[in-house]
């Protein structure tokens, strides 16, 4: 058990890892590009953000702990079920209580706070990416107690990190652009931009402590982790990537980011 946790550990610290990577490459743009990302652009990211995250919720969390609970002789449907809404009320606890700033808006959401505008804005971000955390640690995880039995497993994980990653690449760039625009310099831009995914790796690295600790808990997680995006999805990125008076943009970034996340989830798994 103790192999097999620090097997999972390193598995999932190698995924998170790449989707920071990823998140830290897009905010890299700040160097190389100062103007601020083009409306229909943003929503472009906006609902591709959404439509990876809806799929993964799917194949690679919900599918995956229906299985597990499945296969340990439990209903399918109570874990899944039961850790979705648990996730929902997690994330709706965050939201209400963590100080942050959407790009755009001009009030901040959460309890009051003195914290500057910038750093609310990365806040904002940072909320988003503790689920995307979660759910590729776990996807991981829950390959390495597989290994050797199951390849298809680390075959779904890669897809779900590559997906997320792919997304975190915009948004990296859709924090730290912005924050340029506010007067930061490039370099704390950059800084910053980089910063709000390194919750990814940390909360990824987290819930497999929990999991190898407490084996039955891995379906309850996994769909925690998938109530957890679904509530970011509908409550923000979709309301976000439809604002103005053509919604297009969002819809197609929608479709295609569901698109690719089903072919990279069902091709490689």
């Amino acid at each position: 058990m103790i192999f097999m946790t620090a097997q999972s550990i390193l598995w999932a610290a190698g995924g998170t890892g790449f989707t920071f990577l990823m998140t830290t490459l897009g905010a890299a743009l700040v160097f190389f590009f100062k103007n601020k990302i083009s409306a229909d652009v943003q929503r472009i990211f906006l609902g591709f953000a959404a439509g990876v995250m809806i799929a993964a919720s799917v194949w690679s969390l919900l599918i995956p702990a229906i299985d597990q609970a499945e296969g340990s002789g439990m209903p399918g449907w109570l874990p899944a079920a039961g850790g979705f809404l648990l996730g929902i009320l997690f994330l709706m606890a965050m939201d209400a209580l963590l100080p942050h700033l959407h790009a755009g808006a001009a009030r901040a959401e959460g309890v009051a706070s003195p914290w500057k505008r910038t750093t609310l804005l990365v806040l904002a971000v940072t909320l988003h990416n503790i689920p995307e955390g979660m759910a590729v640690g776990l996807s991981f995880a829950l390959a390495a107690q597989h290994a050797g039995n199951d390849p298809a497993l680390y075959a779904s994980a890669m897809a779900l990190a590559i997906g997320i990653g792919i997304q975190n690449f915009p948004e990296g760039a859709a924090i730290s652009l912005p924050l340029r625009q506010e007067g930061l310099s490039a370099g704390k831009s950059f800084l910053y931009g980089s910063l709000s995914g390194i919750v990814e790796p940390i909360f990824g690295i987290l819930v497999v402590l929990a999991a190898g600790t407490i084996q039955p808990l891995m379906p309850w997680l996994l769909s925690f982790a998938a109530g957890a995006m679904m509530y970011v999805v509908v409550e923000e990125l979709i309301p976000e990537a439809h604002l103005g008076e053509h919604s297009h943009p969002g819809t197609l970034g929608v479709m295609g980011g569901f698109l690719i996340m089903m072919i990279l989830d069902v091709a490689l798994g």
